[in-house]
Formats: structure tokens, C-alpha cells, sequence
């Protein structure tokens, strides 16, 4: 019972979810329409992008590449310049969820090896902040995008040129917060070494690629995420059992809870008016309590205006620390490192984020 209930604390978004697709499965009871619901090649193309990132991270891919870039840094300000735009990439290329969980054990490293722990709340903030708005460009840069992106069947160069000012927009102001940090010499203690695996790094890179392509649709999702699970169970067996399982089952929850209230007639009266008075605010506030993935899958019912969709749900995963699945494993790291600092951390989360929030609404109430 007791690994039971760390489980659930640990993935409340999926428990809330579930709760939510059984509360509203009484509303609607199962029937042949339920498997519209599921959008199975966002399923396909997250779980193939979550297995390569596994393995990648098995043969400490992400720490050698970080490292590397790390050492070379002249000062403690540059070093946590390279941090928060390896996170802010990194979230491009592999969500933001992993590029937290990939990324921020590097910045508490870099901390802890240089005794700077007291900056740990900043950086960790920054981290979290990078990964939730560097994601924004690709449409596989984060899992709302990733639905919406198949959901609407929009075309790559338009969704990337709607996304690109909020994105630019964001670059500056972490730039500009990153300066704040001092410009002191640092030296890095650890001596720990990672063999470099070419041989596996190119496979895991090629089959990573087919991810992509498959987000793209150059090849059959069925096809691709068929060579890369067959190829991953080959190589690394156990990179499979890393996958993100709940995240998984998260979004077929939300599927089916988002598909059952697009049934409920007052609920789909009620939120085409919202969005119809403006959908970039509803959907960016309604983040705010829900969080952005479910906000992304329940209101793409209700609207054909995919732009300010777009927008709000990835803007809105600033905010509240439950805005993003994301913050909450943000949150989750720094009580482990620094579990005397919570409020703290939870006060210049808050500030940080709001501010985040506003600006960036404030742009993207000009573009749209």
C-alpha cells in the first residue's frame, strides 16, 4: 500500500485524469464512439520519442555532450547561461518534461561541485521555465503541441512561424534574467567519466530521427514506432522499462475525459462561448488549473482556432506550479536536493512565473 500511495503522489496529474475520464464515462457510458476518442498516432509518435530518449540517457548520452559544453564555460554566469539554453533545446528535441529529468541533476552538479548551492532555486526556476517555453517551436517539442499538431493537421512551416515570437520573446527574457547571476570564476571538482558509446549513439540518433519523421508523417507511425520499439527491446531492453508509462495513460485518460465532455451538451454550449470570446485567454488561464496538456486535448473540442490554441497552452504552462507536468517534476527535484528550502523555492517559482506569464500573454494578445 505504502509504494502504492508514493506512486499516486508522485503522478497526481494521472490520477486526477483518470478520475476525471471515470466521473465522465458514468455522464456518457462507454460505447462505439469511445474510440474516436484516442488520437493513437500521438500515443505512437510520444511513446517512440520517449523510448530512444531513454536509451540515449542509458549510455549517458545527454551528461557527455552537457559536460563537455560545461567545461568549456569561462565563468559562473556563462555556465548558467549554457544550462538554462541546454534545457531551453533540449526541450525542442525531447520534450520538456525529459529535458528536466535530463537536465537539471547537470545544473544541481554543476552547483553542488562548485558551492553554489544558494543559487539552486534560481537556476532550477530558469530550468523549469526553459523547458516549458523552449518547446514551443517544434511540434514535438511538448506533448500539447505534438496533439495539436496532428489533431489540426497543421503544416510544419506555419505552425514554426506562428511559434517563432513568443519563442524569440522568451530567449530574451531568460537571457536577461540569467544576467543577474554573478560573473565569479569557477572551477568544477567532480572527475566523473563517461565512456562514449559511437556505435550505439549512432543507431539510438538514426532511430531518434525516425521519431521525428514519423511526427511528420514522411513514414506510417505504425511503421515507425514498430522499428524503434523492436530496435530499443534489441539494444536496451530495459530503456523500455524507463519509458514514461503514466504519461502514456495520462493522455488516454484525457481523451477519453476531453471526448465525453465534447458529448455534454451544456459543456459544449458553455466553452465554444468562452472561446469564441476569446480563446488565446481561455485556454492560457485554463492551464492555470488544469495544467496545459489536458487544457490542450479537452478545448481543441470546442475550437477550430488552432493559433490562439497553440499560444495559450504553451504560454499557459507558466503560471501556477501546476500549470505544466513539468514544473511539478521541477519541484519534485529540488525538495530532494534542497528539502529545507520549499518555500522559497515555491515563492520565487510563483514570482518568476507570473511574470513569465504576463509578458508573454501581453505578446501574444498582439499577434493574434
Amino acid at each position: 500500500m505504502k509504494k502504492v500511495a508514493v506512486f499516486l503522489k508522485g503522478h497526481i496529474v494521472f490520477v486526477i485524469a483518470t478520475l476525471c475520464a471515470i466521473v465522465t464515462s458514468i455522464i456518457v457510458p462507454p460505447d462505439k464512439e469511445y474510440l474516436g476518442y484516442i488520437d493513437f498516432k500521438t500515443l505512437a509518435c510520444l511513446f517512440a520519442t520517449l523510448c530512444v530518449v531513454c536509451a540515449l540517457k542509458n549510455i549517458k548520452f545527454f551528461s557527455i555532450v552537457s559536460r563537455k559544453i560545461i567545461h568549456s564555460t569561462p565563468n559562473f554566469r556563462i555556465c548558467v547561461l549554457a544550462l538554462i539554453y541546454i534545457t531551453f533545446i533540449g526541450s525542442l528535441f525531447i520534450a520538456n518534461d525529459m529535458a528536466l529529468i535530463t537536465f537539471l541533476p547537470l545544473g544541481w552538479y554543476v552547483l553542488s561541485e562548485t558551492g553554489n548551492e544558494k543559487y539552486t532555486p534560481y537556476l532550477f526556476v530558469l530550468q523549469n521555465i526553459s523547458a516549458n517555453l523552449g518547446g514551443m517551436l517544434t511540434p514535438f517539442g511538448n506533448p500539447q503541441n505534438l496533439y495539436l499538431y496532428t489533431k489540426f493537421d497543421i503544416p510544419t512551416g506555419e505552425f514554426m512561424k506562428i511559434m517563432l515570437p513568443p519563442f524569440l520573446f522568451s530567449v530574451a527574457l531568460l537571457t536577461v534574467c540569467a544576467m543577474f547571476f554573478p560573473k565569479t570564476k569557477m572551477e568544477l571538482k567532480g572527475k566523473e567519466y563517461f565512456v562514449f558509446k559511437p556505435k550505439r549513439t549512432v543507431i539510438y540518433l538514426i532511430l531518434f530521427a525516425i521519431s521525428i519523421i514519423m511526427v511528420f508523417s514522411v513514414i506510417p507511425y505504425y511503421i515507425g514506432l514498430a522499428i524503434i520499439f523492436v530496435s530499443v527491446l534489441i539494444l536496451d531492453r530495459y530503456a523500455l522499462l524507463r519509458v514514461d508509462y503514466p504519461l502514456l495513460l495520462t493522455f488516454l485518460m484525457f481523451f477519453i475525459f476531453a471526448g465525453n465532455m465534447s458529448r455534454i451538451d451544456a459543456v459544449r454550449e458553455l466553452f465554444s462561448f468562452l472561446l469564441e470570446k476569446n480563446a488565446l485567454v481561455f485556454s492560457s488561464l485554463s492551464c492555470q488549473i488544469i495544467s496545459n496538456v489536458p487544457s490542450a486535448i479537452l478545448l481543441s473540442q470546442f475550437t477550430t482556432d488552432y493559433r490562439s490554441l497553440l499560444y495559450g497552452v504553451n504560454i499557459g504552462g507558466t503560471g501556477t506550479i501546476i500549470a505544466s507536468l513539468a514544473s511539478l517534476i521541477t519541484f519534485s527535484e529540488f525538495c530532494r536536493v534542497r528539502p529545507k528550502e520549499k518555500k522559497k523555492y515555491f515563492g520565487i517559482f510563483t514570482l518568476f512565473n507570473i511574470g513569465f506569464f504576463v509578458l508573454l500573454l501581453g505578446l501574444c494578445l498582439l499577434l493574434v
